[in-house]
């Protein structure tokens, strides 16, 4: 938190303080205790300032508005708002400076409700707010989201002839954007008559806020000055709406030797999300250079980013050595969450929980994300009793609220188990109704053991619950198609056809020389096409005499066998690793993400091209990373 201070204490110890150095009968009047109290403030200088009030009052000097807000404002910037408080009731009849000073304290504490409670009291003395009031109130408008309340405030702006203020104007867009309300936020930016820098920021922030990035690029493109929070606001925008390729092309641009405006450490942190999105090992590792060179990647938040960027791209080695580099004071909560989901995303469970069990003892507590990975990473490796002791201590030893996604993770642990009838008896006596999450784990499970009847009941709650997601229908649809069952394929076509769903195509990218390649199931569309599936026509050969047996219950087709085989050397991450393997040098590592679960026949087949080529092939699939190596996979076919 920061307070608006002077250079030195020093300066106070001359003219300021002389006043208190006369004897006791001479008095000392407030305004000298209030310019002493304005010194301190920003400073951390709470000790003196607690002095210099017990001095106060033993000298019996009266305490007046003015010399209130100065010490609302010292203590409010020494970290003691219960104090600030204390002095500000302690007022009988406040003034604007007074309220000002409170409802600044409150507001940057985040102690919203507080803040609107005072500005509503000042209200009604009939006192009005300039300023420096009503952007703090405004601000606490925006994390209460109280729309209503907020536009009775815009209403009183105007009423006190502050609407065409920049200050006060700014603070109602973002107001507006951080209540879900652009249109009214767009129309108070149109009728500014003057704007910096900060108004253009607030409306492309709310515009990015709402996923309408096509109407912040033409503002963006509009501006007449942009600073380092425009461009770093358009490149975290895109980034959160899944927009990788839009936020690496914005910091190219942004990092040319030729641009005015370069990045700083908040850019770098949210440019390395994007390389993750799209698993762009190679760009994350330029962007990396780019911060080591500009001395950027010092910042521990930088550091963490990396973490992230490295552990979704699969270089799980790199991920750790960055997180070895933040000091131990510096690792804060998302710093240890972000490792812990790192080991749990590769089912690496074991060195999960010795990271979980790390951070606690480093003394910083656990939140529900840090139970989410540690879960997670004990269901991926089949750590049952550990992950439910976990989960079991959740509320009672680290006071973690237990929510929809643990009571996921715990149906997912006990469904790769093969304990299909627990999942499904914690789920009917979870506290609250099932989520998507937890019935769309037990049918993952029903799947994973061929339990057509768990999966069934998991299926038709899911179609209630998401009836618009078509992997529900495809899963059960396969399990009908591996027993046989073509009348209930049909049906389920049917439903899906009658509902207007369509399906999500399986499809899998390799990045190549810092370009992606994405290829889906069957795809001719590739320049190299030609080359690729002749050698895949190739690869069963080679495949089979190794011991390779097609499983032909992964094609799913009422179709023969030798079509079924072919169907399956056209899965989308073969086709990558394919294109990988023609265009890559012996030993260097592949990397192939795929929007879906990975298949078992492809998973089996990657194996033995692993081997055959001695080549290590990295999948990252929608649940976790598959490492080939040699032969085998570092899930150990427990997945």
């Amino acid at each position: 938190m920061k307070w608006e201070t002077q250079a030195s204490v020093k300066p106070i110890t001359g003219t300021i303080l002389e006043p208190f150095f006369k004897p006791p009968q001479i008095p000392v009047q407030p305004s000298s205790y209030a310019a002493v109290f304005r010194a301190f403030t920003g400073k951390s200088l709470l000790k003196q300032g607690q002095q210099l009030h017990a001095h106060m009052f033993l000298r019996g000097v009266s305490l007046t508005a003015f010399l209130a807000a100065k010490m609302v404002a010292m203590y409010a910037s020494s970290g003691d708002i219960s104090a600030a408080s204390r002095i500000f009731h302690s007022v009988r009849e406040p003034t604007t400076l007074l309220f000002n000073s409170i409802v600044r304290a409150y507001s940057l504490y985040r102690f919203s409700g507080e803040t609107l409670q005072s500005f509503a009291r000042m209200h009604s003395s009939s006192l009005r707010g300039d300023y420096f009031t009503y952007p703090f109130v405004l601000k606490s408008v925006a994390d209460l989201f109280l729309i209503r309340f907020g536009k009775c405030t815009h209403g009183l702006i105007v009423k006190d002839g502050l609407g065409f203020d920049v200050y006060v104007g700014t603070s109602l867009i973002d107001m507006y954007v951080k209540c879900s309300e652009s249109s009214d936020a767009r129309r108070m930016f149109d009728e500014m008559p003057c704007r910096d820098v900060s108004s253009w920021n607030a409306l492309i922030s709310g515009y990015m806020r709402d996923g309408t990035f096509e109407l912040a690029r033409e503002l963006f493109d509009e501006m007449p000055v942009k600073n380092i929070v425009s461009w770093t606001s358009m490149i975290s925008g895109y980034t959160q709406n899944g927009l990788a390729d839009n936020a690496l092309q914005l910091f190219d641009e942004m990092s040319r030797q030729d641009s005015e405006m370069k990045p700083n450490w908040v850019t770098i942190m949210s440019v390395l999300p994007a390389c993750a999105h799209s698993s762009a090992l190679e760009r994350g590792k330029k962007i990396h250079n780019f911060a080591q060179e500009k001395g950027l990647d010092s910042h521990p938040s930088v550091q963490t980013a990396l973490v992230g960027m490295y552990a979704k791209c699969g270089s799980l080695a790199d991920a750790r050595w960055c997180f070895d580099r933040i000091k131990p004071n510096s690792k804060n909560l998302v710093s240890w969450n972000s490792m812990i989901t790192a080991y749990a995303s590769h089912g690496l469970g074991m060195e999960a929980v010795q990271t979980f069990e790390d951070m606690i003892e480093s003394g910083v507590g656990p939140d529900g994300i840090s139970f989410t990975g540690l879960l997670s990473g004990c269901s991926h490796c089949g750590l049952v009793d550990t992950g439910l002791r976990y989960f079991d201590s959740m509320s009672s030893v680290y006071l973690v609220e237990k929510k929809h996604e643990h009571h996921a993770c715990v149906v997912d642990l006990l469904g790769r188990a093969g304990r299909l009838v627990e999942a499904y008896e914690r789920i009917s006596r979870m506290p609250m109704q099932a989520g998507p999450s937890v019935w769309g784990s037990l049918l993952a499970a029903g799947r994973c053991h061929r339990n057509l009847e768990i999966a069934e009941l998991a299926a038709k709650k899911l179609f209630v619950l998401e009836p618009e997601n078509s992997g529900n229908y495809v899963i059960l649809s396969n399990m009908y198609a591996e027993a046989g069952m073509w009348e209930e394929v049909d049906n389920l076509r049917g439903v899906l056809k009658s509902k207007c769903v369509k399906k999500n195509p399986g499809c899998s990218w390799i990045e190549m020389n810092g370009k992606a390649h994405l290829f889906l199931g069957g795809d001719a569309s590739h320049a190299q096409t030609r080359e690729i599936y002749s050698f895949l026509e190739e690869l069963p050969e080679k495949m089979k005499a190794a011991g390779y047996v097609p499983d032909t219950r992964f094609a799913l087709h009422d179709i023969s066998e030798e079509e079924k085989e072919f169907s399956l050397t056209t899965h989308s991450e073969k086709l990558a690793i394919a294109f990988g393997l023609l265009n890559s040098k012996g030993g260097e590592v592949l990397r192939v993400t795929k929007n879906l679960r990975i298949c078992g026949d492809c998973h089996t087949a990657i194996k033995f091209i692993s081997k055959i080529y001695d080549r290590e092939i990295v999948v990252r699939d929608v649940n976790r990373f598959h490492r080939f190596k040699e032969g085998s996979c570092s899930c150990g076919d427990y997945w």
